[in-house]
């Protein structure tokens, strides 16, 4: 899917959900879709996981992990979730290691474009172009000082890598900080 189209499917997804705000209430995204939420111990290197079954699903994601790392994780596996987990009736499991938001345009399993997807989706969820733009025009934000980048990431409780990221893919960071 276009990078546009995923754009316009999070925002109607905050939308419909009643989650258009920051910061994004990504529980509630889950909740609002028929998706359960469960934290527990999946290991060093597990994220986490989505099963699928009809129009309802399962997210299980690290408890071990950092609090924005695990909101990020939800938002990966809700986007697999919209995206594809619901092309067939079967029951699908969706397991994802190390879920990170990178750079480049390989993220986490390589050259997956279903986790491509699912990742630029899941940024896109919890940080919506329109209120990032938002949040650096109302408090007029210099996006070459680091510490605006940091007080946008606490703002939409991401971090600072992952809004330095979501910045420059929306073309509104040149660089990383």
């Amino acid at each position: 899917m276009a990078r546009h189209n995923l754009e316009e499917r999070a925002e109607k997804t905050l939308r419909d959900t009643e989650s258009y705000r920051v910061p994004v209430p990504i529980h509630l995204v889950a909740q609002r879709l028929n998706l359960t939420l469960e934290a527990t111990a999946l290991g060093e290197k597990v994220s986490g996981m989505l099963v699928v079954q009809g129009n309802q699903g399962a997210i299980g994601y690290n408890s071990a992990h950092p609090r924005v790392r695990q909101r990020f994780t939800i938002s990966h596996e809700i986007a697999h979730y919209l995206l594809h987990a619901r092309r067939s009736g079967k029951a699908q499991l969706f397991i994802d290691k190390q879920v990170t938001f990178r750079r480049d345009e390989s993220s986490s399993a390589g050259v997956n474009s279903e986790e491509i997807e699912a990742n630029q989706l899941g940024a896109a969820l919890l940080m919506p172009r329109g209120l990032v733009q938002q949040g650096v025009q109302r408090q007029d934000l210099d996006l070459d000082d680091s510490e605006a980048i940091d007080l946008l990431a606490k703002a939409f409780q991401v971090s600072t890598a992952a809004m330095s990221n979501r910045l420059q893919n929306l073309k509104m960071l040149a660089y990383g900080n």
